[in-house]
């Protein structure tokens, strides 16, 4: 889950996504706060939700939350740009992620177990919070505050490694909303409520129908037919046959 900037009639808003699966939602909301995360995934979120680690998704569990390891590392990356001591354990920490990742990628590739996997992640789970404890004593305030914000959520750093379909980023969101992105910059967002229904409508089906490798003008087609005849739009959700081969 992921959301950008967006405007309507010039007004400051916000395009969320969700991306699971087999579907992603837009909506175009004038909230950024809680309110819009509860109203897209409801109050009681049954899988995990990957995320930044933007304050408004602490209402949901721990357990039910992924916090993104690429948000970590550009943040790790900037301890290393201040120097000093703060340097000194962001280059630890960006090399304890940067070997995460390198694992994990075998993983993802089918050329190392999970088993084995979550056995090398022993260490790293124990020697991570230790060298965070030491950034909360820094005297760099920036990366000691950091530090502190991110071991108030480090059970969430390590759901993927033990939930299957779980991945340590949210890339997936974060690459949907680029068409949201250049639409923003193209046509300055949306004139009206009307234009913004229609923007974060057409995105969830052309962005769904991708995902399923579905041709998005006959979908379209079929749905202009369907609106002109008075009949329920053919449904975005997968097949029978798409959702068993997850199985």
């Amino acid at each position: 889950m992921d959301e950008t900037g967006w405007k309507e009639k010039g007004r400051r808003a916000w395009l969320w996504t969700v991306v699971t699966t087999w579907v992603s939602v837009f909506v175009i909301r004038f909230s950024r706060g809680s309110k819009g995360i509860r109203e897209l995934l409801g109050e009681d979120v049954p899988g995990v939700v990957g995320s930044d680690r933007y304050s408004a998704y602490s209402f949901l569990p721990l357990s039910h939350r992924q916090v993104c390891w690429a948000h970590l590392r550009r943040d790790f990356q900037k301890r290393i740009d201040r120097g000093g001591e703060s340097g000194e354990i962001g280059e630890i920490l960006l090399a304890l992620t940067d070997q995460m990742f390198a694992w994990w990628h075998r993983v993802r590739d089918g050329t190392r177990q999970r088993r084995s996997f979550q056995t090398y992640m022993v260490d790293h789970k124990a020697r991570m919070p230790l060298y965070l404890w030491w950034g909360t004593k820094c005297a760099q305030e920036k990366t000691a505050n950091t530090c502190q914000e991110i071991l108030g959520v480090e059970s969430a750093l390590w759901t993927f490694v033990y939930r299957q379909g779980v991945e340590p980023t949210n890339n997936a969101a974060e690459r949907a909303l680029r068409h949201g992105v250049l639409w923003r910059k193209s046509s300055f967002g949306t004139h009206s409520e009307a234009g913004s229904r229609f923007a974060e409508r057409v995105m969830t089906a052309v962005t769904t129908l991708r995902q399923q490798k579905r041709d998005v003008l006959a979908y379209l087609t079929l749905a202009g037919q369907a609106a002109t005849r008075g009949q329920p739009a053919p449904s975005l959700l997968p097949t029978k046959k798409q959702h068993a081969s997850l199985f």
